[in-house]
């Protein structure tokens, strides 16, 4: 029985140590996620005063490169600034004449493209000018040689159509045809004339 005994008390003894064991693990837990959370207040403080403070330095930066509360800034400070703005003014200066010269070099180009086109539409209206001077000529020639036709179709036209298998003609019924050319502008037209 003593046996029984010392592991009965061996067991409560095992099971006191446990519950301790878990209660400083649990107690350890909550003190830890309090930690880590004052921890993450900390640092978020210390982060916000850090931005704060850069925000500040920016604003005062942006109102001293405009002229701005310049009172409360050393020599050394005027001078390293007056540096500052002169590198900054140099980059600007430089990119201003780059963009210039982008711009004289794409108006010349564009001024080529121009001049040709309008050298092109010059040399269309000469030739379309030129066209309208040379319609009167030709309408001329085209009366002529319609005048030339005419009279010739009046009094050698022959009314009846050659080529009627239909039609009996007479044998004694010589024609000559001869072919007269009329010129009308580029092309000849040929007329037949009957004789």
């Amino acid at each position: 029985m003593k046996f029984d005994n010392s592991f009965s008390f061996a067991c409560i003894v095992c099971s006191v140590r446990g519950t301790i064991e878990r209660y400083k693990k649990a107690s350890a837990t909550s003190t830890n996620a309090e930690s880590v959370s004052e921890a993450n207040t900390q640092f978020y403080q210390q982060e916000s005063s850090k931005l704060k403070r850069q925000i500040r330095d920016i604003q005062n930066l942006n109102r001293h490169i405009l002229g701005e509360s310049l009172s409360s800034l050393s020599l050394k400070e005027l001078k390293n600034l007056e540096s500052r703005l002169e590198k900054g003014l140099s980059r600007v200066r430089s990119r201003k004449h780059e963009t210039l010269f982008a711009d004289v070099e794409f108006m010349q180009k564009r001024e080529v493209e121009l001049q040709n086109h309008n050298n092109y539409l010059r040399a269309k209206i000469a030739e379309y000018e030129r066209a309208q001077q040379q319609e009167p000529n030709m309408m001329q020639q085209g009366n002529v040689c319609e005048t030339i036709a005419s009279q010739q179709y009046d009094r050698n036209f022959f009314p009846v159509n050659l080529l009627d298998p239909n039609h009996q003609y007479s044998r004694q019924d010589h024609t000559a045809l001869q072919l007269v050319s009329c010129y009308l502008s580029d092309e000849v037209v040929w007329i037949a004339e009957i004789r």
